[in-house]
């Protein structure tokens, strides 16, 4: 038994994957992600960062920071150190713009590939816009905007079309840049971010496309944004926010003098805050230049790019929401082949003359059906409340907060049933983010899966032979006599809740 193994158990699938880890040497920090693979939906299995601040003085004095190199340097050494516990045999790093660029730039990748133990790809600006481009690729489905990676020493700005980079441009506005290029003063920042923008020829076809914001410091925008606005979830990726909001807060968080009294601020690193106003600025001179639709956050950035450019074409085609769905129905719930059945089962509800559905409706209701069972180890009194808190907060990745919550309130339903007055306690705030419409499709959905339990008690193989279907204005359950037995009070009850949510007249058929 591995290392990992023994960490997270042997009932996952750590022992079927070969864990991979990344080492980014960035201008700001030093971070270690060892994800369980390298699959469409990576998991985090140990993450660790170090904020060393070795673009610092890139700009005035061309070299790294002393102190910088010996806090990185020790950091390099202890994941040396982490990565040989957790048996992890395969280990990628990289370092981007401060150590590219630095005079003694090799003198410290020579030392730190001795503390390492391994060898250190120094990224080029393209190489790392396009690892950014594929980091978004793997967050999203079929994304189509601009996005922007902004770290210590740079910002990355890339034009992605679905799976295609179609542009990039690194340009050298860093956070700690500005500060060391400004002597510390903000005012001064603006000619050397507009200047730099203005040299993108191509930044006006950011217009009316979403931005993608990507690195620390936009990631800490984002959560002292949530924070203002006491928004319900506390998770960043996905989160979208209009373009003039963002660049009023952006202009709040610049201007403000004194930002401590602001709820979230106290909790941010040091060297995090002393970069926002910087990050800020950045990110309100670039939504001006670029006049994009909305601003949404991302996770999803130049590790999680590295992770895509090592999976093979067949692999980077699924669906990243499927496939996390799928996976963790594997861990989690009874049976997956159950949960895949579910998926085939509830097609028929969205059949004429039933309710319409989109393609990302159904998508998002095959997500919901396979891991509608995953709450099924929890007390039954709490199985809903857990579930939904679950799943409203999970690392899902290729799907909007809407859907998120869309989902975490289907499986909420599923073990609470439909109550307005419990669901109401429970999740009134998370309901503001979704519309009447997807709050009913959660409810059918719910009530479909309640259903198909009774039917099935959690075995594959069952409601294969009991389908669904439409006879005018009647909605029809249809059992053959080999399960007869199934039929009572339970099953009905459930049945008829369905049926009423779909606005028909149930009527069960046995035996033909």
């Amino acid at each position: 038994m591995t290392s990992l193994e023994r960490l997270f158990g042997e009932q996952n699938r750590v022992h079927e994957l070969e864990p991979i880890g990344v080492i980014d040497i960035g201008s700001n920090s030093v971070r270690l992600v060892v994800y369980e693979g390298a699959v469409r939906a990576p998991t985090p299995l140990f993450n660790e960062k170090v904020l060393c601040g070795l673009g610092k003085s890139i700009a005035s004095t061309g070299r790294l920071g002393t102190d910088a190199v010996d806090r990185a340097l020790a950091a390099l050494s202890r994941f040396r150190t982490i990565t040989r516990i957790l048996e992890v045999k395969n280990v990628r790093a990289f370092a981007t713009a401060a150590v590219r660029e630095a005079e003694d730039g090799a003198d410290f990748i020579s030392r730190a590939e001795k503390a390492l133990g391994l060898r250190i790809e120094i990224l080029s600006g393209e190489r790392e816009a396009r690892l950014v481009s594929q980091g978004i690729m793997m967050g999203f489905v079929d994304p189509d905007g601009i996005a922007g990676d902004l770290g210590g020493g740079s910002l990355e700005l890339i034009d992605i079309s679905a799976d295609r980079t179609k542009q990039a441009v690194t340009l050298p506005v860093g956070g700690l840049r500005l500060i060391d290029a400004t002597g510390n003063k903000i005012e001064k920042a603006q000619p050397l971010i507009d200047d730099a923008l203005a040299s993108v020829p191509w930044i006006g076809q950011g217009a009316g496309r979403p931005f993608f914001a990507v690195g620390g410091s936009w990631r800490a925008i984002a959560k002292l944004h949530m924070e203002q606005t006491n928004y319900p979830l506390h998770v960043t990726h996905g989160y979208a926010i209009p373009t003039m909001v963002a660049i009023s807060f952006c202009e709040f968080l610049r201007k403000t003098k004194k930002l401590a009294g602001l709820s979230g601020y106290d909790e941010l690193a040091k060297a995090r805050r002393e970069v926002l106003p910087y990050g800020a600025f950045v990110l309100e001179r670039l939504l001006k230049a670029l006049n994009p639709s909305e601003v949404v956050f991302s996770v999803f950035g130049i590790r999680e790019g590295l992770i895509y450019s090592l999976l093979p074409a067949h692999e980077r085609r699924k669906d990243p929401l499927l496939s996390f769905c799928a996976e963790y129905a594997s861990l989690r719930s009874r049976s997956v082949d159950h949960a895949w059945e579910l998926c085939k089962w509830t097609d028929a509800l969205f059949e004429p003359p039933g309710p319409k559905e989109t393609p990302e409706e159904r998508r998002l209701r095959y997500a919901a059906c396979l891991i509608s069972d995953i709450g099924w180890r929890e007390h039954p009194d709490y199985r809903g409340e857990q579930s939904l808190n679950l799943l409203a907060h999970s690392g899902l990745s290729g799907i909007d907060h809407p859907g998120r919550v869309f989902m975490a309130l289907a499986i909420f339903y599923r073990h609470a049933g439909a109550s307005q007055e419990h669901a109401d306690d429970l999740s009134s705030r998370l309901k503001l983010l979704i519309s009447k419409r997807a709050q009913k499709r959660a409810r059918i959905i719910a009530a479909a899966i309640r259903t198909a339990h009774m039917l099935s008690v959690g075995v594959p193989g069952v409601i294969d032979e009991t389908p669904l279907s439409y006879d005018g204005d009647k909605l029809v359950l249809s059992i053959p006599k080999a399960y007869a037995g199934l039929d009572g009070e339970r099953l009905r009850r459930r049945f008829d809740t369905l049926a009423q949510l779909v606005e028909k007249t149930p009527e069960i058929r046995i035996g033909r």
